[in-house]
């Protein structure tokens, strides 16, 4: 009789989603095949050749369990950037992975090349604070090259005992030389959704990355922003860059909290398991309200899946650049070695019915990633314009019920919003473009 067990599947690297998968006595079973399907004599005959040449002429002894485990990544890796083989740790790593908490400097990584580039650092981590960027790539660790190492074992470098230290030397586009970070590895507890009331009504809801828990974290958060808003919220910015992507249910759950009705996501695979369709259900936390969401090149799988079904919806306007273009799943099927395989086993379709893989969402509005700078020379050469109210002798409004003192307190007002959107600007510019954009949608729906 078949034994049925609950595992995750993965939509980015490193981070897992669920799905089922059905094993008989712990060892993968696909009926779905005819016998005549089975590896051909010949080339398992090629195979064993191979594994005892090596075993009798490499130039140091190599044991049985060895060989194999290394043609088994072999030939994992060489299917695509994300199937891949975890032994008994690495499967329990991932797994860790899902609750949000594990050790290390929060950087989610793929390979490329030979070398670990960078998918996307995770928000207040040792990754994030140090500057290290979507698109990097780690050409060594501490004084290790990469170049030759395996994914797993990169990444075994760079995890460690919180406190402890380790060096990243790393290329980046456009600059001419490589860039060296010290960073201490801290315990990594990712906060997967915060949120803040911006101003006008409008709500802010930043979500670096899809766990487990994203989707109580998001009835939390929204519960905290409708009590400070005092009032209905009017608009919402939803940021997902430099989101890596995560769990599906969250991905699923997060759509669904702002659709009413319609498709979510489709995944399509060779098998007729792997054919799923999520849709929403009735219901919207804003009820309508106008949702911008903001999205650029770290933003990834599950991100996409949001941004995907929102955009394809009408139910949100998405700002910013192409995102990462990661539309595959990942199928973890663990192994009657304790260990498991991340197996590429489907792609995932927006409700339109595309496919984003190697292609990305591209944003309605595009916003690029500019840096706003003071400029000093013309502070002191500030004054304010002069309005009719000036002239000498202007008509007064007698039809203004507005006391003096209270609209000392409006001008007061607005200058701090004025002061408040330039600091803004100059902090994240992407996002004061995005509340712009929030802010005319209001008004329209208004």
């Amino acid at each position: 009789m078949p034994r049925f067990y609950r595992v995750p599947l993965a939509l980015a690297a490193g981070v897992v989603i669920g799905a089922s998968v059905t094993l008989t006595q712990g060892v993968l079973a696909d009926k779905s095949k005819p016998a005549a399907d089975a590896l051909g004599f010949k080339d398992l005959q090629t195979f064993v050749e191979i594994l005892n040449r090596v075993k009798s002429d490499y130039v140091e002894p190599v044991d049985d369990k060895t060989l194999i485990e290394n043609a088994v990544r072999g030939m994992l890796a060489g299917l695509d950037p994300h199937s891949a083989y975890l032994d008994k740790d690495e499967y329990k790593d991932m797994n860790v992975i899902t609750t949000g908490k594990f050790g290390g400097l929060g950087i989610e990584v793929q390979m490329q090349n030979g070398f670990v580039r960078v998918v996307s650092p995770i928000d207040d981590t040792p990754a994030a604070k140090a500057g290290i960027q979507p698109g990097d790539l780690i050409v060594k660790i501490d004084e290790t090259p990469v170049k030759g190492l395996s994914l797993s074992d990169a990444v075994d470098k760079m995890r460690g005992e919180p406190g402890t230290k380790v060096k990243l030397t790393i290329v980046r586009e456009g600059e001419a030389a490589p860039k060296v970070f010290d960073l201490k590895r801290e315990t990594i507890s990712v906060a997967s959704v915060r949120g803040k009331m911006l101003d006008d009504g409008l709500a802010y809801l930043r979500i670096s990355s899809f766990t487990t828990d994203t989707g109580a974290s998001l009835d939390k958060e929204f519960a905290k922003l409708k009590k400070d808003a005092k009032g209905p919220i009017k608009g919402l910015v939803i940021d997902l860059r430099n989101n890596p992507g995560g769990v599906l249910d969250a991905a699923v759950k997060i759509s669904d909290a702002f659709m009413a009705q319609g498709p979510i996501v489709t995944i399509k695979g060779r098998e007729a398991g792997a054919q799923r369709e999520f849709d929403a259900t009735p219901g919207d936390l804003l009820d309508g309200a106008p949702i911008v969401v903001m999205i650029n090149g770290g933003s990834a799988s599950a991100s996409e899946i949001v941004a995907g079904a929102l955009q394809d919806s009408h139910r949100a306007v998405v700002v910013g650049s192409r995102s990462f273009g990661k539309g595959s799943v990942q199928t973890i099927l663990p192994l009657s070695n304790e260990g498991a395989i991340k197996l590429t086993t489907a792609r995932y379709y927006t409700p339109s019915g595309r496919s984003i893989q190697a292609e990305g969402i591209e944003p309605d509005v595009a916003i690029r990633p500019l840096k706003i700078a003071k400029d000093e020379k013309d502070e002191d050469a500030d004054f304010d314009p002069i309005k009719e109210a000036d002239l000498k002798g202007s008509l007064e409004n007698k039809d203004d019920k507005v006391s003096k003192d209270e609209r000392a307190k409006l001008e007061a007002e607005r200058a701090q919003k004025a002061k408040d959107a330039q600091a803004l600007a100059e902090s994240d510019y992407g996002l004061y473009e995005a509340t712009n954009i929030l802010r005319s949608l209001t008004l329209v729906k208004r």
